[in-house]
């Protein structure tokens, strides 16, 4: 085993296993698709490739540094290493979710970014863009991600899926929830026969985004 696992590292790599049954308990991937990270320090912590999260136990903590070298576990890291450390590498992300969620999936195979149907866009940082397909694992699909990530915190995947990133796990992940459901939303609205969905304008994204920095609780 490479490297020994700190505290700090080891509660992390908890809350990762639970963040990633999560996104098969609520449907967001099936089997051993999607991934999950979160950086410790100058680690990332990520799930192994191919073994299903119900069997991740505390000792399986896998973790690399931000050039790829594995440090920690003995597990292959998830095929899809490129993707994420590309998103630790430039932008402030501690966390990182990838899924294979079903509308959002569907609708990266109709159009080059999500239309306006919902306010909670902002949230994302704006209207979500679809990165142009490649296959998977690879330094092509990292670089079409963070084309399509620019200025925002998730982006579609054609043909493949979601990615999103936050400061915290539960953050990424409720950014991925939110994807879903706004993918949902439009593909249930735009299918109405004879029916165009409404959709917002960028002044009025522009006055949501002014009205989150102060929503929830005073920090």
């Amino acid at each position: 085993m490479a490297g020994e696992v700190s505290a700090e590292e080891s509660e992390a790599w908890e809350a990762l296993v639970a963040t990633a049954r999560r996104t098969v308990s609520d449907g967001l991937v099936v089997g051993t698709s999607g991934n999950v990270s979160v950086r410790v320090g100058d680690t990332v912590l990520v799930t192994p490739s191919g073994v299903p999260y119900d069997r991740l136990a505390p000792g399986d903590v896998t973790g690399v540094a931000l050039d790829g070298r594995q440090v920690l576990g003995a597990l292959v890291p998830t095929s899809e290493l490129p993707m994420h450390l590309a998103v630790y590498r430039t932008t402030d992300a501690r966390a990182v979710v990838h899924t294979h969620a079903v509308h959002a999936t569907a609708v990266s195979l109709l159009v080059p970014e999500l239309p306006l149907v919902h306010y909670m866009a902002a949230a994302l940082g704006g209207p979500v863009r679809v990165a142009p397909y490649a296959a998977y694992g690879t330094g092509e699909l990292a670089r079409h991600m963070l084309a399509a990530l620019a200025g925002r915190t998730g982006c579609l995947l054609r043909n493949h899926g979601t990615v999103t990133y936050g400061a915290t796990l539960d953050q990424a992940y409720d950014r991925t929830a939110q994807l879903e459901w706004m993918c949902r939303l439009w593909l249930t609205a735009s299918s109405v026969p004879g029916r165009t969905p409404s959709l917002l304008t960028p002044a009025q994204l522009d006055e949501v985004t002014q009205r989150l920095h102060g929503y929830g609780q005073p920090t």
